[in-house]
């Protein structure tokens, strides 16, 4: 009888797609039969596993959307290294509220400093708090829209990046686009214009955007339309590639001067 029960339990737990009760409600039936649990706590305890499973699921797919190198995260930015305005701008960050006003980060630096980490170390807690993010590389992003911008797929392509909340473009300027490239560019950054929030990182200081855009009249447009609702990050810190560079060689200095005088 108890072996049918189990059987049909199991069958109908699958047919609802629960796999979180499938695999845990013998083990809390057993924990339930212990405690002297009520139905309804037990009940409850199956409910916020299923519930918790779907949000692990949910939260592991996310990321895997959103294309963001999982080695940069939060925990893993040496925070130590940023000056306290920078670290007090970056917590708020966290907190995600600016998703929901449509504002823009955009993080200066030479490279190196940690652009790149400090936006993806936010990408992945928001991600973790159900965001919908995508990362990309600005010379790789623009050669798919100049790809669909050929094919006549271009609007497409566009609907496709604006069902994410927050789109990280990094390393703005770092290659050196045609007209054509910086157009597209162009075009969807206005196209999120208050209906998504764009973070990106850049080498560059606004007065050399011009570079990027080609022309006066469409860098300020660009500027304009990132600038207005927008959180900027100055990282004026050394190059950390450089400083450990620098301290692996001085590391090797002191072995070789330590087994000289051995």
């Amino acid at each position: 009888m108890e072996k049918d029960v189990r059987e049909k339990l199991l069958r109908y737990l699958k047919e609802l797609h629960l796999p979180g009760l499938r695999r845990g409600y013998e083990e809390l039936a057993h924990q339930a039969r212990q405690e002297g649990q009520s139905y309804e706590q037990y009940l409850l305890s199956l409910v916020e596993r299923e519930c918790q499973e779907r949000r692990n699921n949910r939260i592991e797919r996310l990321l895997k959307q959103s294309r963001l190198p999982l080695e940069k995260s939060w925990p893993a930015l040496e925070q130590k290294r940023l000056p306290a305005k920078v670290l007090q701008q970056t917590r708020s960050l966290l907190e995600g509220s600016f998703v929901d006003r449509r504002e823009n980060v955009l993080v200066f630096g030479v490279p190196g400093s940690g652009k790149t980490h400090l936006l993806c170390g936010i990408g992945q807690e928001l991600v973790r708090a159900g965001r919908k993010v995508l990362f990309w590389t600005t010379g790789l992003l623009v050669q798919e829209l100049l790809a669909a911008k050929r094919d006549l797929k271009l609007s497409r392509v566009l609907k496709r990046l604006s069902r994410y909340e927050v789109l990280i473009l990094d390393d703005l300027g770092y290659v050196q686009q045609s007209r054509e490239e910086m157009e597209v560019l162009f075009v969807l950054l206005a196209e999120r214009y208050e209906r998504g929030s764009v973070l990106l990182t850049s080498n560059l200081a606004f007065s050399q955007w011009e570079t990027i855009f080609k022309d006066p009249m469409t860098t300020a447009a660009a500027i304009d339309r990132l600038v207005h609702h927008s959180v900027i990050i100055e990282m004026n810190l050394p190059s950390y590639r450089a400083e450990q560079a620098k301290k692996a060689k001085r590391d090797r200095g002191s072995s070789g001067e330590e087994a000289s005088s051995g």
